[in-house]
């Protein structure tokens, strides 16, 4: 599509703001997604590990060995490896509704390792205290070590959302949609800088308030 009658105002209108939504759209939803399965990745690695509150070496390894072999692969790699995977999810591997589940997992370990490791700096005595009063398993996780983490689990999360913001911009170059593709199709091939610059600026922005709001939320739980 030619852009030459257009006026920057009207292609931003056309372009800049839908897959503005678009790109909205993907990180919210596997955002929330990657959260919820690291979250129980997180819990399960933290209690199965040695002298947790369920230890099995055995699950612990395997899965941890799992997360480590996801998180190696580059997004695009991964992307373009579970095509199937997510054609036999959502029946396609284009569009913004496929994009959601190479990008889910892909950040679902990066989750998972926030998790982990925030719940292994809460202090032993905490957990040690709890179980003398006789406090079950669940109430361990979810009312010392989950509350004690909070700040740090924020800290965490709000650079693994950042990264996730900078997949879903290179999900738009394989065919997602969103800020990326139109950076890429509209700015970048067609010569057009005011759109490619728009987009970065854009993403920066959306940096910038996405960090804002990461360190705002840590100051008021810590």
């Amino acid at each position: 599509m030619s852009l030459k009658n257009f006026t920057f105002t009207e292609i931003c209108k056309m372009l800049v703001f839908p897959a503005f939504f678009a790109t909205m759209k993907m990180l919210f939803i596997s955002g929330v997604l990657s959260m919820f399965f690291g979250f129980l990745v997180g819990v399960i690695l933290i209690v199965t590990e040695r002298d947790g509150l369920c230890e099995n070496v055995v699950v612990n390894r395997i899965l941890d060995f799992i997360v480590n072999t996801v998180r190696s692969f580059p997004f695009i790699i991964l992307m373009i490896s579970i095509i199937p995977f997510t054609r036999f999810l959502v029946g396609s591997s284009i569009g913004e509704q496929a994009a959601i589940v190479p990008l889910t997992v892909a950040c679902t370990p990066f989750m998972a390792r926030i998790f982990q490791n925030s719940f292994k700096e809460v202090d032993p005595a905490l957990i040690e205290a709890a179980q003398s009063f006789g406090a079950s398993k669940k109430q361990i996780v979810f009312k010392v070590m989950l509350k004690e983490s909070v700040p740090s689990i924020i800290s965490g999360l709000c650079l693994a959302i950042i990264n996730l913001l900078g997949c879903t911009a290179m999900a738009g170059a394989v065919g997602a949609g969103g800020l990326g593709a139109v950076a890429l199709t509209y700015g970048y091939q067609n010569f057009n800088e005011k759109i490619m610059y728009t987009i970065v600026i854009v993403l920066i922005i959306l940096v910038a308030i996405i960090q804002y709001l990461g360190d705002l939320l840590y100051r008021k739980l810590k």
